[in-house]
């Protein structure tokens, strides 16, 4: 995933009207336009996310499961978080490994 200001990508999708028109009214205080507003809470929201506990553990928790890989964990949280958490998973990993090994041996 690339987080340089240049690549774009087009995307859709429908939200409900009053927030469109709010979005909408905002962009016309602002002299911008929708898609900016748009982008800056975007960003606004993945950094906020970046800095909550209980979300930080739900993203950790999907990056455990593999349902993100390290890469997307990065982009999300930033190198030393993800650094953090893939070490903490490689510690897990080695634990279960050992516990399932001592089982097999009793």
């Amino acid at each position: 995933m690339s987080s340089g200001s240049t690549d774009k990508r087009r995307v859709q999708f429908r939200a409900p009207e009053s927030l469109v028109e709010r979005t909408d009214a905002l962009a016309a205080v602002l002299e911008t336009n929708r898609t900016d507003v748009i982008i800056s809470a975007l960003r606004d929201h993945l950094r906020n996310a970046a800095h909550d506990d209980e979300l930080k553990q739900e993203i950790a928790g999907a990056y455990y499961d593999g349902e993100i890989s390290f890469e997307e964990l990065r982009e999300l949280l930033g190198h030393e978080e993800a650094a953090n958490f893939r070490v903490l998973k490689q510690q897990l990993d080695e634990e279960f490994i050992e516990a399932v090994g001592e089982e097999l041996v009793e």
